[in-house]
């Protein structure tokens, strides 16, 4: 499905989250914009800890009671064309602005699932909070659970430790889509499962994409899962987004830096890429970050005014975006990259 770049389903200005903790405030998430356009799929990466779960949790208003949001706004559009500040939403105006509208599909599928009831409660509980009948919501979920490869009589009625990883993983997809929303999150959704199964899911989410029109944000740590599933890919690094654009262009004409040292540092099964590359160093500590570029100190790329300045995020070609002072570099170090692993 070709998403629509005249549609914008969310507009994401300046947003930071921070975290208060003994040493002082954690700066998990900062100053992010982005637009999600409909039927489009973002796939955000980045190392652990670079803040895209924070950045997600915040896009539905599920942060920890130590968190601290700011920024100009996370605009929503309905599909009347109405508009909306989730940042600024009551309670009540969240509460069906979720699974209506944005629903997430959580890392770690039995933490999600409520132990003590079958998939049907769960299904008819969520439905009835939203106002919808219960024999909508068992049809509705008959067909969700067939669409995900299931079966639907045998899952309705089963607790979840009666079900496998993948099908728990299954049953969150379709009970996301339950109420038929415009964007749905997935963290990491097909990290514990294995290599058949991850197939399965990827394979039904295309489907399902393509049936019910909706937009995803897509949290990986998988490159190849990403380069896959993902329209537009953002790369996150120090809770900033530092590189995004479309999957091609960001994965074969990489433009940061740290983007570029990811793709070297992932596993390759064609010939002459026998060798991973470690990104030397560690993240920084993000209550006390470093001045200019957070990623210099770790950059083979970085010169004087990298510890200096922090970059601004350029645009390139229209859409591919980058902060880096040396873009030109970059790319034509992946370009010769892309070159050498290619079959």
């Amino acid at each position: 499905m070709t998403y629509d770049r005249n549609h914008v389903v969310l507009s994401v200005r300046d947003l930071s989250v921070t975290y208060q903790a003994e040493r002082g405030r954690v700066r998990a998430a900062s100053h992010v914009s982005f637009d999600l356009h409909a039927g489009e799929t973002l796939a955000l990466i980045g190392e652990s800890g670079c803040g895209k779960t924070t950045l997600n949790l915040a896009l539905i208003r599920q942060l920890p009671k130590t968190a601290r949001t700011s920024g100009d706004g996370v605009i929503y559009t309905y599909r009347d064309g109405r508009q909306a500040d989730i940042l600024k939403f009551s309670d009540r105006e969240m509460r069906r602005y979720l699974w209506s509208e944005c629903s997430m599909v959580f890392q770690g599928a039995l933490n999600s699932l409520n132990p003590i009831i079958r998939v049907s409660d769960m299904v008819y509980d969520t439905a009835k909070a939203h106002g919808i009948g219960r024999d909508e919501a068992h049809k509705r979920a008959l067909r969700l659970l067939e669409q995900v490869r299931l079966d639907p009589a045998r899952v309705m009625r089963s607790y979840p430790h009666e079900l496998s990883g993948g099908m728990r993983q299954r049953v969150l997809l379709a009970v996301s889509l339950l109420l038929r929303p415009q964007i749905v999150i997935m963290d990491e959704p097909t990290t514990a499962v294995d290599i058949l199964t991850q197939r399965s899911i990827l394979d039904v989410l295309k489907q399902l994409r393509e049936e019910l029109n909706f937009s995803v944000i897509f949290i990986s740590h998988d490159l190849a899962v990403a380069a896959e599933i993902a329209d537009t890919v953002a790369t996150m690094y120090a809770g900033e987004i530092v590189e995004i654009g479309p999957v091609n262009e960001v994965f074969y004409r990489s433009r940061h830096a740290y983007t570029l040292s990811l793709l070297n540092a992932a596993p390759r099964l064609s010939a002459g890429a026998e060798t991973l590359e470690s990104i030397p160093g560690k993240p920084p500590d993000l209550i006390d970050p470093p001045s200019g570029c957070k990623f210099h100190e770790r950059c083979a790329f970085a010169r004087e005014v990298c510890s200096q300045t922090p970059p601004p995020l350029i645009t390139y070609d229209d859409e591919h975006q980058a902060s880096c002072y040396e873009t030109e570099r970059v790319l034509a170090q992946s370009e010769v990259t892309r070159k050498v692993a290619a079959p």
